[in-house]
């Protein structure tokens, strides 16, 4: 069994969802050192998430960020913890509703994802800076 893992700083992005497969791939080759097995890409962060779905049309993620605002609006008089802004606690609440990590099945060296997926990042701050994913890889 082969473990990797490296640590990857993604470039500060505005609110939204965006695709970061491509980044997460050149950031990480020893993948193609796996024929079978796991990788996990982690974010150590609050308030942004991670998910996996359509990598193709852009208006996915357009109505993904339009959901997410009308599931969990900013300025709600009964959040508590507003200490960084309007767009902090919904920051966290739509974190955790996405979660923290994506977990993919690796065959041949190569992410198994469908041909219509990718990774996003999504931002949930309006300024949330760089944000730090952890990739880690193992099989044989």
């Amino acid at each position: 069994m082969k473990f990797f893992q490296q640590q990857l700083q993604l470039k500060p992005r505005k609110r939204g969802f965006h695709l970061v497969t491509s980044e997460v791939l050149q950031a990480f080759p020893q993948l193609r050192e796996i024929s079978v097995g796991m990788c996990q890409v982690f974010i150590q962060h609050t308030s942004a998430s991670l998910t996996i779905n359509e990598n193709a049309d852009p208006t996915v993620r357009q109505d993904f960020e339009m959901f997410f605002n009308k599931a969990v609006p900013e300025n709600d008089p009964d959040y508590r913890h507003d200490y960084e802004g309007s767009d902090d606690m919904p920051a966290h609440l739509k974190a955790s509703m996405l979660g923290a990590s994506v977990l993919m099945p690796v065959r041949n060296g190569r992410l198994a994802l469908g041909t219509w997926q990718g990774i996003y990042l999504c931002e949930h701050r309006n300024d949330g800076g760089a944000r730090t994913v952890m990739i880690t890889a193992w099989g044989e």
